[in-house]
């Protein structure tokens, strides 16, 4: 298994985390198979996008505040319940296919790191599993 960190900016952002999954499977030699790509926080999460337009994203994460605002009647007192419930909807994985030694990916997509609760210095753990 392969791990790498990342320092978050704001409290709420999407990261473009392909190349860094993409070196990983460069430097593994798996030519053809699956990247599993976890994150092993509760506020933060994992999800597949476009990626030539920034607005992509910033409207993902405003929508996300709309239907989930930082404030509410929650009962969680960290006060990152809206973080936590993000995470649960977006998800903590993602399992890309592998072909000719780079993730299989639509001309449009990207993989992100989603931040729900930052700044922080977090992990993505990447499992690369060759096969047919």
């Amino acid at each position: 298994m392969h791990r790498f960190s990342l320092r978050t900016a704001s409290r709420g952002e999407m990261i473009d985390i392909t190349d860094r999954i993409n070196a990983l499977i460069r430097e593994s030699g798996v030519q053809n198979g699956s990247a599993w790509v976890f994150v092993p926080h509760t506020t933060a999460a994992v999800t597949i996008n476009e990626n030539a337009d920034p607005d992509v994203p910033r409207d993902i994460l405003a929508s996300l505040d709309r239907v989930i605002p930082l404030t509410d009647r929650y009962r969680h007192r960290e006060g990152n319940s809206a973080a936590h419930i993000k995470a649960s909807l977006v998800g903590n994985s993602e399992v890309v296919l592998i072909v000719e030694g780079r993730m299989a990916l639509g001309t449009w997509q990207s993989v992100f790191f989603c931040e729900f609760d930052g700044p922080r210095t977090r992990e993505v753990w990447v499992r690369l599993a060759p096969g047919g």
